[in-house]
């Protein structure tokens, strides 16, 4: 349903606050949006069955204006004027404990859309647009508390004790302006007409469900542009120019996927557009467009990496989003002769101001993060610091002889179900949560800068992540022939992150560039390691264990601490 400043579903509600903004309690409850909100409220009580609820509802002919009125007389007026005032809720206002069940109902069921504002840029000097987005965020918020309180307070008869600062306004707002960078002529012009994100607000915690929890396959090379012939509509879509690596990204998100679009937010650094003359960027990604299978494409002549997700609930999930952007940067980085890294990797510093950029390789599900979380923990006072450089994807180049690790993202996507179980109360005021309670759930939260990983730190350790044999050893390699056997064979026991089971293979366990794009990878990868042997640096194979049942927590505890052990030693 989209109407004159807002968009609602049953799902999510995107209101416009450039047309329309109400800045009282009494402009809520008159508004065409709050009437909208409750009759799918109604709805929902039918759907599921909510008698008490239902009962009530039934005492009035015209349940939904009915109840609005009440709600307004009684934000308006005492209790016990009501009846005087207008006869017909007479016997609603007797049932004053079902009543005031029914506001809580109403309540919660607004507080589980997922809510989001946005508001047009308007160019001014000394920075005064920033300052407005955020109060008219603040202040909405303030607003519907007010509302929630002055009638739930009116009904129960008497003033709260305790006041529970609950996220009832917004759960992410933008701040968007227009952007051209197209020429006239051009394939692309029609994105011009896309509203541009400058600014996002997230009030976390932020829970998201989506349709699909799980990503399944590759992304296949099309023949053609998939951008050349399409047409779409700009007031569907919204652009979120980012960082991905050194590349500019314009990740191009139907309004359906609002929640993949702002969890970008934790895992990109936002491109600042301001004062950039039609900066093109390096990447288009289109997320939600027709209904033909993810696919990416090479544009040549306008040195463009493509891609494009269909408009579909199978792509619901923020794998799809994240995946496909690595695809794109990592063929990038595969044309410039650089090296494309699924794995993590830290700077440590010692006690004894030495420093250790530690690099794991592996599939999803590999025991990478984990392992890492865990060094955390057993480090203790052993280790003064640890810098993240990349999560889950990074990139190996040649450096003045040597070879230095580049981040591509500034946050972690991370699998809750293998970490400590304090984890995600220790980050839940930064983190965005996907389908929580759920297999394979998800907490994306930033855990680097952009400066931090692209600074660019020399490895001093390469180890692959094995998460399926049961050994409690980390071996090093001494030669790079024994090390590729195992890095380009990729192998991993499949932990429910994708749609494989069992043991499975992937190149260089890499389906994000180099699985498309083998045969270059390996002149990059034999000239990578190749430095790597000559620079003695340490290769090596750790073993998790993370997919043997019983070691999901232990298993990479005690590399942990080996690995503790070899970088204090070596």
């Amino acid at each position: 349903m989209q109407k004159y400043g807002y968009q609602l579903t049953e799902k999510m509600l995107i209101l416009n606050f450039t047309k329309v903004y109400c800045k009282s309690a009494t402009e809520v409850l008159n508004s065409d949006c709050f009437k909208d909100v409750f009759t799918g409220f109604v709805k929902h009580c039918r759907k599921h069955e909510k008698l008490d609820i239902l009962k009530l509802l039934d005492l009035t002919a015209d349940p939904i204006n009915d109840f609005i009125d009440l709600f307004r007389l009684i934000h308006t007026f005492d209790y016990g004027e009501i009846e005087n005032i207008n006869p017909k809720f007479t016997r609603v206002l007797k049932e004053r404990k079902q009543l005031y069940e029914l506001v809580e109902e109403f309540y919660d069921y607004w507080r589980k859309l997922e809510r989001y504002s946005y508001i047009v840029a308007k160019k001014v000097d000394g920075g005064v647009q920033g300052n407005v987005f955020l109060d008219t965020n603040k202040i909405f918020t303030e607003i519907i508390l007010k509302t929630y309180r002055s009638i739930t307070e009116k009904i129960v008869g008497h003033k709260f004790q305790v006041y529970r600062q609950l996220p009832s306004g917004i759960n992410a707002a933008l701040l968007i302006s227009h952007y051209e960078w197209a020429d006239s002529n051009s394939i692309y012009k029609k994105f011009n007409d896309v509203p541009c994100i400058e600014s996002v607000l997230i009030r976390p915690p932020f829970i998201s469900y989506t349709k699909k929890n799980k990503r399944t396959g590759v992304y296949p090379i099309s023949k053609t542009n998939p951008l050349e012939n399409l047409t779409i509509n700009p007031n569907n879509y919204l652009c979120y120019p980012i960082k991905v690596g050194s590349s500019l990204a314009f990740v191009y998100f139907h309004k359906h996927f609002m929640t993949h679009g702002i969890t970008l937010a934790n895992l990109f650094e936002v491109a600042d557009l301001n004062n950039k003359n039609n900066q093109k960027p390096d990447l288009v990604y289109l997320f939600g467009y027709g209904n033909n299978e993810s696919t990416y494409y090479y544009d040549e002549d306008n040195d463009l990496y493509i891609g494009v997700a269909p408009l579909s609930d199978d792509v619901d999930y923020f794998g799809y989003m994240k995946k496909m952007l690595l695809t794109l940067y990592n063929t990038k980085m595969i044309k410039e002769g650089n090296l494309p890294i699924h794995g993590a990797c830290v700077n440590i510093k010692l006690k004894d101001n030495k420093t250790k950029t530690v690099v794991i390789i592996g599939d999803s599900g590999a025991g990478k993060s984990e392992t890492l979380e865990a060094l955390r923990a057993v480090a203790g006072d052993e280790i003064v610091s640890m810098s993240t450089i990349f999560d889950d994807m990074g990139t190996f180049k040649i450096e003045n002889d040597k070879v230095i690790a580049y981040g591509t993202e500034i946050g972690a996507f991370v699998r809750l179900d293998d970490m400590s179980s304090d984890y995600a109360y220790k980050e839940m005021d930064r983190a965005i949560f996907l389908n929580p309670d759920k297999i394979n759930s998800r907490l994306v939260i930033p855990v680097s800068t952009y400066y931090e990983i692209m600074y660019g730190y020399e490895v001093d350790m390469v180890l692959y992540a094995n998460n399926y044999e049961n050994k409690e050893e980390l071996e090093l390699f001494t030669n790079k022939e024994d090390a590729l056997k195992v890095f380009t064979k990729g192998a991993r026991m499949a932990k429910g992150t994708t749609g494989e089971i069992g043991l499975t293979t992937s190149f260089f366990a890499n389906p994000f560039g180099p699985v498309q794009m083998e045969d270059e990878t390996r002149v990059i990868l034999d000239k990578i390691y190749d430095k790597l042997f000559a620079n003695n640096v340490l290769v090596g194979q750790m073993y998790t264990r993370l997919a043997i049942p019983g070691y999901e927590q232990d298993g990479p505890h005690k590399m942990a601490e080996i690995l503790l052990k070899m970088i204090e030693e070596e």
